[in-house]
Protein backbone atom coordinates (compact mmCIF):
# COMPACT_ATOMS: atom_id res chain seq x y z
CA UNK A 1 0.00 0.00 0.00
CA UNK A 2 0.93 3.30 -1.22
CA UNK A 3 1.86 5.69 2.45
CA UNK A 4 0.42 9.35 1.99
CA UNK A 5 3.55 10.69 3.59
CA UNK A 6 6.09 9.07 1.06
CA UNK A 7 3.30 9.62 -2.19
CA UNK A 8 6.01 10.89 -5.26
CA UNK A 9 3.83 13.30 -7.03
CA UNK A 10 6.59 12.67 -10.43
CA UNK A 11 5.77 8.81 -9.98
CA UNK A 12 2.76 9.11 -12.24
CA UNK A 13 -0.14 10.87 -13.78
CA UNK A 14 -2.37 8.98 -10.76
CA UNK A 15 0.42 10.02 -7.82
CA UNK A 16 0.32 13.58 -9.04
CA UNK A 17 -3.55 14.17 -9.08
CA UNK A 18 -3.35 12.14 -5.57
CA UNK A 19 -0.74 15.10 -4.61
CA UNK A 20 -2.95 17.56 -5.98
CA UNK A 21 -6.25 16.96 -4.29
CA UNK A 22 -4.52 16.33 -1.09
CA UNK A 23 -2.24 19.40 -1.17
CA UNK A 24 -6.15 21.27 -2.27
CA UNK A 25 -8.22 19.22 0.83
CA UNK A 26 -5.61 20.43 3.74
CA UNK A 27 -5.39 24.14 2.09
CA UNK A 28 -8.82 24.35 2.37
CA UNK A 29 -9.07 23.04 5.88
CA UNK A 30 -10.78 20.07 5.66
CA UNK A 31 -10.42 16.04 6.60
CA UNK A 32 -10.79 13.46 3.73
CA UNK A 33 -14.01 12.48 5.44
CA UNK A 34 -16.00 16.13 5.41
CA UNK A 35 -14.20 16.99 2.02
CA UNK A 36 -16.45 13.34 0.76
CA UNK A 37 -19.57 14.11 2.50
CA UNK A 38 -19.21 17.46 0.42
CA UNK A 39 -18.63 16.07 -2.49
CA UNK A 40 -21.01 13.33 -1.69
CA UNK A 41 -18.55 10.53 -1.87
CA UNK A 42 -16.96 8.26 1.27
CA UNK A 43 -14.13 9.78 2.83
CA UNK A 44 -12.37 6.54 2.38
CA UNK A 45 -12.68 6.74 -1.39
CA UNK A 46 -11.24 9.99 -1.01
CA UNK A 47 -8.34 8.89 0.63
CA UNK A 48 -7.91 6.12 -2.12
CA UNK A 49 -7.67 8.57 -5.06
CA UNK A 50 -5.06 10.46 -2.26
CA UNK A 51 -2.53 7.69 -2.19
CA UNK A 52 -2.90 6.70 -5.96
CA UNK A 53 -4.94 3.65 -5.00
CA UNK A 54 -8.28 4.90 -6.63
CA UNK A 55 -8.52 6.11 -10.10
CA UNK A 56 -10.43 9.36 -10.12
CA UNK A 57 -13.44 10.19 -12.66
CA UNK A 58 -14.53 13.16 -14.59
CA UNK A 59 -17.67 13.04 -12.21
CA UNK A 60 -15.42 13.17 -8.84
CA UNK A 61 -13.13 15.86 -10.27
CA UNK A 62 -15.52 18.40 -11.44
CA UNK A 63 -17.18 18.27 -7.95
CA UNK A 64 -13.69 18.45 -6.27
CA UNK A 65 -12.86 21.22 -8.45
CA UNK A 66 -15.89 23.19 -7.48
CA UNK A 67 -15.22 22.38 -3.71
CA UNK A 68 -11.55 23.22 -3.54
CA UNK A 69 -11.93 26.83 -5.11
CA UNK A 70 -8.89 24.47 -7.80
CA UNK A 71 -10.32 26.75 -11.19
CA UNK A 72 -10.44 23.60 -13.01
CA UNK A 73 -7.32 21.78 -12.05
CA UNK A 74 -8.54 18.25 -11.05
CA UNK A 75 -10.43 18.43 -14.27
CA UNK A 76 -7.96 19.16 -16.48
CA UNK A 77 -5.14 16.43 -15.04
CA UNK A 78 -8.01 13.61 -14.76
CA UNK A 79 -7.70 13.77 -18.75
CA UNK A 80 -3.98 12.71 -18.03
CA UNK A 81 -4.69 9.90 -15.28
CA UNK A 82 -7.10 8.37 -17.48
CA UNK A 83 -4.94 8.00 -20.85
CA UNK A 84 -2.54 7.17 -18.38
CA UNK A 85 -4.51 3.75 -17.12
CA UNK A 86 -5.20 2.89 -20.43
CA UNK A 87 -3.03 -0.46 -21.78
CA UNK A 88 0.65 1.32 -23.36
CA UNK A 89 -0.52 -0.12 -26.85
CA UNK A 90 -4.33 1.77 -26.76
CA UNK A 91 -2.51 5.04 -25.37
CA UNK A 92 -2.17 5.91 -29.09
CA UNK A 93 -5.62 5.17 -29.84
CA UNK A 94 -6.92 7.47 -26.94
CA UNK A 95 -4.79 10.05 -28.57
CA UNK A 96 -6.22 9.97 -31.92
CA UNK A 97 -9.59 9.85 -30.63
CA UNK A 98 -9.13 13.20 -28.91
CA UNK A 99 -7.46 14.79 -31.90
CA UNK A 100 -9.34 13.83 -34.51
CA UNK A 101 -12.15 15.56 -36.52
CA UNK A 102 -13.99 12.48 -37.97
CA UNK A 103 -14.10 8.90 -36.32
CA UNK A 104 -15.58 6.39 -38.61
CA UNK A 105 -15.69 2.42 -37.47
CA UNK A 106 -16.35 -1.10 -38.56
CA UNK A 107 -17.24 -3.17 -35.84
CA UNK A 108 -18.06 -6.69 -36.57
CA UNK A 109 -18.48 -8.43 -33.04
CA UNK A 110 -19.50 -5.91 -30.32
CA UNK A 111 -20.17 -1.68 -29.83
CA UNK A 112 -17.48 0.31 -30.44
CA UNK A 113 -16.41 1.52 -27.02
CA UNK A 114 -17.58 5.00 -27.36
CA UNK A 115 -20.55 4.11 -27.33
CA UNK A 116 -21.00 1.58 -24.62
CA UNK A 117 -22.71 1.73 -21.94
CA UNK A 118 -21.38 1.07 -18.51
CA UNK A 119 -22.87 -2.83 -17.38
CA UNK A 120 -21.99 -3.43 -21.73
CA UNK A 121 -18.56 -2.41 -20.76
CA UNK A 122 -17.57 -4.11 -17.84
CA UNK A 123 -19.05 -7.16 -19.63
CA UNK A 124 -16.43 -6.97 -22.21
CA UNK A 125 -13.52 -5.71 -19.88
CA UNK A 126 -13.99 -8.55 -17.50
CA UNK A 127 -14.58 -11.40 -19.80
CA UNK A 128 -11.36 -12.79 -18.57
CA UNK A 129 -9.92 -10.98 -16.51
CA UNK A 130 -11.78 -8.80 -13.35
CA UNK A 131 -9.26 -7.21 -11.84
CA UNK A 132 -9.48 -3.18 -10.88
CA UNK A 133 -12.99 -3.88 -13.06
CA UNK A 134 -14.22 -0.49 -11.95
CA UNK A 135 -11.53 1.67 -12.77
CA UNK A 136 -10.92 -0.07 -15.66
CA UNK A 137 -14.26 0.35 -16.86
CA UNK A 138 -14.54 4.09 -15.83
CA UNK A 139 -11.48 5.29 -18.30
CA UNK A 140 -13.09 3.56 -20.83
CA UNK A 141 -16.32 5.49 -20.27
CA UNK A 142 -14.61 8.58 -19.72
CA UNK A 143 -12.99 7.96 -23.54
CA UNK A 144 -16.61 9.60 -24.64
CA UNK A 145 -15.83 13.01 -23.13
CA UNK A 146 -14.72 13.80 -26.88
CA UNK A 147 -18.28 14.28 -27.80
CA UNK A 148 -18.71 17.23 -25.03
CA UNK A 149 -15.92 18.95 -26.29
CA UNK A 150 -16.90 22.43 -27.65
CA UNK A 151 -16.00 20.81 -31.40
CA UNK A 152 -17.09 16.96 -31.20
CA UNK A 153 -15.70 14.85 -33.75
CA UNK A 154 -18.03 13.31 -36.58
CA UNK A 155 -18.60 9.80 -35.61
CA UNK A 156 -20.08 7.00 -38.27
CA UNK A 157 -20.07 3.56 -36.82
CA UNK A 158 -20.80 0.68 -39.67
CA UNK A 159 -21.62 -2.61 -36.85
CA UNK A 160 -22.60 -5.61 -37.73
CA UNK A 161 -25.75 -7.03 -37.40
CA UNK A 162 -24.21 -10.01 -35.34
CA UNK A 163 -23.17 -7.23 -32.83
CA UNK A 164 -26.89 -7.07 -31.84
CA UNK A 165 -27.10 -10.64 -31.39
CA UNK A 166 -24.21 -11.29 -29.67
CA UNK A 167 -25.16 -11.45 -26.14
CA UNK A 168 -22.73 -9.55 -23.55
CA UNK A 169 -23.85 -8.78 -19.77
CA UNK A 170 -26.88 -10.72 -20.40
CA UNK A 171 -30.38 -9.02 -21.38
CA UNK A 172 -30.20 -6.53 -19.29
CA UNK A 173 -27.63 -5.18 -20.60
CA UNK A 174 -27.75 -5.66 -24.42
CA UNK A 175 -31.34 -4.26 -23.65
CA UNK A 176 -29.56 -1.32 -22.27
CA UNK A 177 -26.79 -0.99 -24.60
CA UNK A 178 -29.26 -1.36 -28.05
CA UNK A 179 -31.29 1.34 -26.15
CA UNK A 180 -28.46 3.99 -25.66
CA UNK A 181 -27.59 3.52 -29.53
CA UNK A 182 -30.98 4.49 -30.14
CA UNK A 183 -30.87 7.99 -28.22
CA UNK A 184 -27.94 9.00 -30.67
CA UNK A 185 -31.11 9.04 -33.21
CA UNK A 186 -31.32 12.52 -33.72
CA UNK A 187 -27.49 13.09 -32.85
CA UNK A 188 -26.50 14.15 -36.52
CA UNK A 189 -22.43 14.02 -35.77
CA UNK A 190 -22.75 10.45 -34.18
CA UNK A 191 -24.47 8.05 -36.84
CA UNK A 192 -24.85 4.70 -36.67
CA UNK A 193 -25.75 2.18 -39.57
CA UNK A 194 -25.93 -1.57 -39.36
CA UNK A 195 -24.61 -4.13 -41.70
CA UNK A 196 -27.40 -7.14 -41.98
CA UNK A 197 -26.95 -10.85 -42.52
CA UNK A 198 -28.33 -9.82 -45.87
CA UNK A 199 -25.74 -8.42 -47.10
CA UNK A 200 -23.88 -11.30 -47.60
CA UNK A 201 -20.36 -11.02 -48.50
CA UNK A 202 -18.92 -7.64 -47.93
CA UNK A 203 -15.71 -5.28 -47.57
CA UNK A 204 -15.25 -5.70 -44.39
CA UNK A 205 -14.86 -9.64 -43.84
CA UNK A 206 -11.60 -9.36 -43.06
CA UNK A 207 -12.03 -8.02 -39.70
CA UNK A 208 -12.72 -4.67 -37.41
CA UNK A 209 -11.35 -1.55 -38.45
CA UNK A 210 -11.04 2.34 -38.04
CA UNK A 211 -10.00 5.74 -39.91
CA UNK A 212 -9.54 8.92 -38.02
CA UNK A 213 -9.33 11.78 -39.89
CA UNK A 214 -7.52 15.16 -39.01
CA UNK A 215 -8.02 18.70 -40.16
CA UNK A 216 -4.53 18.81 -40.87
CA UNK A 217 -2.45 15.44 -40.28
CA UNK A 218 -2.71 12.53 -42.72
CA UNK A 219 -5.95 9.96 -42.16
CA UNK A 220 -4.77 6.71 -39.68
CA UNK A 221 -6.20 3.03 -40.48
CA UNK A 222 -6.16 1.60 -37.12
CA UNK A 223 -6.48 -2.07 -36.68
CA UNK A 224 -6.35 -4.49 -33.79
CA UNK A 225 -4.98 -7.69 -32.59
CA UNK A 226 -4.72 -9.41 -29.23
CA UNK A 227 -3.34 -6.94 -26.85
CA UNK A 228 -1.63 -5.10 -29.59
CA UNK A 229 -2.82 -1.73 -31.80
CA UNK A 230 -1.60 -1.04 -35.29
CA UNK A 231 -2.20 2.34 -36.68
CA UNK A 232 -0.61 3.77 -39.90
CA UNK A 233 -1.03 6.27 -42.12
CA UNK A 234 0.41 4.29 -45.38
CA UNK A 235 -1.09 5.80 -48.65
CA UNK A 236 -1.84 2.75 -50.03
CA UNK A 237 -3.34 1.35 -46.93
CA UNK A 238 -5.66 4.17 -46.14
CA UNK A 239 -6.90 4.28 -49.73
CA UNK A 240 -7.99 0.44 -49.79
CA UNK A 241 -9.57 0.98 -46.34
CA UNK A 242 -11.25 4.16 -47.17
CA UNK A 243 -12.87 2.31 -50.03
CA UNK A 244 -13.76 -0.65 -48.15
CA UNK A 245 -15.46 1.98 -46.16
CA UNK A 246 -17.55 3.29 -48.30
CA UNK A 247 -18.80 0.10 -49.51
CA UNK A 248 -19.79 -0.51 -46.19
CA UNK A 249 -21.38 2.16 -45.63
CA UNK A 250 -23.24 1.17 -49.92
CA UNK A 251 -23.91 -1.92 -48.12
CA UNK A 252 -25.20 -1.18 -44.54
CA UNK A 253 -28.78 -0.21 -43.88
CA UNK A 254 -30.00 3.48 -44.13
CA UNK A 255 -29.54 5.26 -40.72
CA UNK A 256 -33.56 5.33 -40.36
CA UNK A 257 -33.76 1.33 -41.12
CA UNK A 258 -30.59 0.52 -38.98
CA UNK A 259 -32.79 2.33 -35.91
CA UNK A 260 -35.50 0.30 -36.43
CA UNK A 261 -33.58 -3.04 -36.58
CA UNK A 262 -31.80 -1.91 -33.38
CA UNK A 263 -35.44 -1.22 -31.73
CA UNK A 264 -36.72 -4.65 -32.91
CA UNK A 265 -33.66 -6.07 -31.63
CA UNK A 266 -33.83 -5.07 -28.83
CA UNK A 267 -37.85 -5.60 -27.99
CA UNK A 268 -37.94 -9.39 -29.74
CA UNK A 269 -34.68 -10.74 -28.60
CA UNK A 270 -33.83 -8.41 -25.22
CA UNK A 271 -37.47 -7.63 -23.92
CA UNK A 272 -39.10 -8.68 -21.34
CA UNK A 273 -40.39 -12.41 -21.40
CA UNK A 274 -43.71 -13.41 -20.16
CA UNK A 275 -44.15 -16.78 -18.43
Amino acid sequence: MTHINVLDPGASPLDYYGYELRRLREASGLTQKQLGDILNYTGSLVGQIETARKVPTPEFSERADAALGSDGLLSRLVELVLRSQLPAWFQRVAELQARATGIYSFETHMIHGLLQTKEYARAVLGTLDRHNLDDRTAVRLARQSIFEKEQPPVFWAVISEGALYQELGGRATMRGQLAHLLTFEEEHRINIQVLPFSAGAHAGLQGSFGLYRFASDPTIVYTEGYGSGHPTANPDTVKDCSLRYDHLQAAALSLKDSADLIRHVMEDRYGEQVA
